[in-house]
């Protein structure tokens, strides 16, 4: 069973139940691991209500905290706040709201569109084609015997994005890791859901860039772990049904939290998105992991 773009389009596609305020809905039952909302899914569909106020202006960056876990039983309601509108740039905030308590709150800045100076860092890494990684349901059986059962279930579950980890299971050396992504299907021309679907794909995966030095994972049951913020910068078009490739490090993990990177580039090797998210990876017995 494959979970189809063409699902995360309709997922995306929130009904609008005033002029700022908006429902979106969870994936259907169909979707399995349905146990608390991806943080993936609110932050696309905030960003989806936040566009939904602007016009002529496109989302260069979102600064987002995860309050509260997300109840999948129940639709969420995104109230959009127009904090301003001046001559370049647009600001929104949204707050995603279950059970009467806000779970999610971020603020969007939109940018008239303009021609300046350009540059970008490249990236610094040897990485093969998309065409060249084998795809989750092609790898050896050996090499998935080896992962921990979670990490392998992560991995092997249906999901609307299509995902191409490279060297998964071989012994980290650094706090880095990448993979290849992109929408499971042809997605409409429309560039804010591109957006949308990149914001759904840029929490997939980022957190475990703190833990694979040190041999464990967020999937784990020695972690406690939650994502506590989130921040995406959109620096150029792109597409997101063709292959992009997500670069990821930590520069830091003390106190608990780690500090996760990730620089997402077209298959071109132009740098379309930078992304960075702080997360809780709280150590714990296995009887006493809990929701932060």
């Amino acid at each position: 069973m494959t979970n189809s773009a063409a699902e995360l389009v309709a997922l995306l596609d929130l009904e609008r139940l005033e002029d700022n305020l908006f429902r979106g809905d969870n994936p259907p039952e169909s979707w399995p691991f349905r146990t608390r909302v991806f943080g993936g899914q609110v932050l696309a569909q905030a960003l989806v209500a936040a566009q939904r106020t602007v016009e002529g202006a496109s989302a260069h960056s979102m600064h987002a905290y995860f309050l509260l876990g997300g109840d999948p039983n129940v639709p969420i309601i995104y109230d959009v706040e127009r904090v301003r509108d001046g001559r370049s740039f647009s600001t929104r905030r949204a707050v995603a709201i279950q059970h009467g308590r806000p779970i999610f709150i971020m603020s969007v800045s939109f940018h008239r569109e303009e021609k300046g100076l350009e540059h970008q860092l490249d990236l610094d890494m040897a990485v093969p084609a998309p065409e060249e990684v084998p795809g989750i349901d092609e790898l050896p059986a050996d090499i998935l015997a080896r992962l921990p059962a979670p990490v392998r279930n992560y991995w092997m579950r249906p999901r609307p994005i299509e995902l191409k980890p490279i060297g998964l299971g071989a012994p980290a050396q650094t706090p880095r890791r990448a993979l290849w992504f992109r929408a499971n299907g042809a997605l409409p021309d429309d560039e804010g859901l591109h957006r949308a679907v990149l914001a759904y794909a840029s929490d997939m995966t980022l957190l475990e860039s703190t833990t694979v030095l040190h041999g464990t994972s967020v999937l784990g049951e020695t972690l406690q772990a939650a994502s506590l913020d989130h921040a995406l910068w959109l620096h150029r078009p792109f597409r997101a049904d063709d292959w992009l490739l997500y670069a990821q490090d930590s520069p830091s993990a003390a106190g608990a939290r780690g500090l996760a990177r990730g620089l997402i580039y077209d298959r071109a090797g132009r740098l379309v998105a930078s992304v960075a998210q702080e997360g809780l990876i709280r150590p714990v017995a296995p009887s006493d992991r809990a929701s932060a």
